[in-house]
């Protein structure tokens, strides 16, 4: 049997998008042993995952590097046939370098790359043809599967469902409103209008980690005599992803919530401000909408990642998005 490992030790959003590696090595090899390294607080997301054999934990927060080469012992252990990194940092380059693997592959822009037996160059776009990121990791291993990247994938569970099943009891959709960065999370007050502007048949369900209770109680607050629920903090990743699996729409910012709805193909509507799908980072839904800006803004994007303020100090690029843009998804 085979022993694959691979290393994502990214944020959470990430993490997701890189699945789409999983869903294809164990299409191709379905007798393989698959593990994967994330950081602490993603390994979550695989539990009970199918084809899983084990998920291998990076803290990055407490002794940083004693912790990794602790990892790199766990990984010299397994023995591991092939190992994939996706991640184009020194430290998975040195897990990879030195795993013990018989054969590693990653990007050339990895620093440690030149230790590696296989490198694959690590392209934004290509031609006219942008690159989604899930197309960038899908070239790691494209020699031995095949042509066509795989969507992410998780895998909630029976319990994940039945926590979340008392929500479903009428039409609903979901709002993820925060974002880590300033610049990519679309403003309080806009999500308030869209939701006061819903329709009145529709439960609204907030959607969030820990530190978005408050920014999420505000929304609610404002909009009294909606059906709005707070769930900010009281749902675990799958569950999360269990209750946007049945929403009629799940509205998020350019953030991780936006790959959980791919991740089981839901309808979800993106909305950019300061970044651009572009980037090969929006929806992968069937049923997916990006609403941005309607008129070019020659100073958006104003980067790749989000940033803590608006450089212009307008964020014209989130405040010019208006309310019948988010409404209008709905008719589609």
């Amino acid at each position: 049997m085979q022993k694959m490992l691979v290393i994502q030790t990214a944020f959470i959003g990430d993490v997701v998008l890189a699945t789409g590696i999983l869903e294809k090595l164990h299409a191709h090899f379905p007798d393989a042993s698959i593990s994967i390294l994330v950081r602490k607080g993603n390994e979550s997301l695989f539990t009970g995952h199918p084809f899983i054999h084990n998920v291998l934990v990076w803290d990055k927060k407490g002794s940083k590097y004693a912790n990794l080469f602790t990892v790199l012992k766990q990984i010299r252990r397994s023995k591991y046939d092939l190992v994939i990194n996706v991640q184009r940092f020194a430290a998975t380059g040195i897990l990879t370098a030195f795993s013990g693997g018989k054969q590693t592959i990653g990007f050339d822009k990895n620093p440690f790359s030149f230790l590696f037996s296989d490198v694959v160059r690590h392209v934004i776009s290509e031609g006219d043809h942008t690159m989604h990121e899930i197309e960038r990791n899908h070239e790691l291993i494209r020699s031995f599967t095949d042509d066509k990247a795989a969507r992410p994938r998780l895998y909630p569970s029976a319990a994940d469902m039945s926590a979340v099943a008392i929500w479903k009891t009428r039409p609903y959709v979901c709002i993820a409103p925060a974002s880590v960065w300033f610049t990519k999370q679309f403003p309080k007050e806009q999500w308030i209008q869209l939701v006061q502007a819903l329709p009145e048949h529709l439960q609204v369900c907030l959607l969030g980690a820990p530190g978005d209770l408050s920014l999420c109680d505000e929304i609610a607050a404002a909009c009294a005599g909606r059906s709005v629920v707070n769930l900010a903090g009281k749902l675990r990743f799958l569950e999360s992803v269990a209750l946007q699996q049945d929403a009629v729409m799940n509205y998020v910012n350019d953030s991780a919530p936006m790959h959980f709805a791919s991740s089981v193909n839901a309808p979800v509507t993106a909305v950019y401000c300061s970044t651009i799908p572009a980037f090969g980072f929006g929806p992968l839904s069937d049923n997916s909408h990006v609403v941005e800006v309607a008129e070019p803004l020659p100073c958006r994007p104003c980067g790749l990642h989000g940033k803590k303020a608006c450089p212009q100090v307008h964020f014209n690029c989130a405040r010019l998005i208006t309310t019948p843009q988010l409404l209008a998804v709905l008719s589609k």
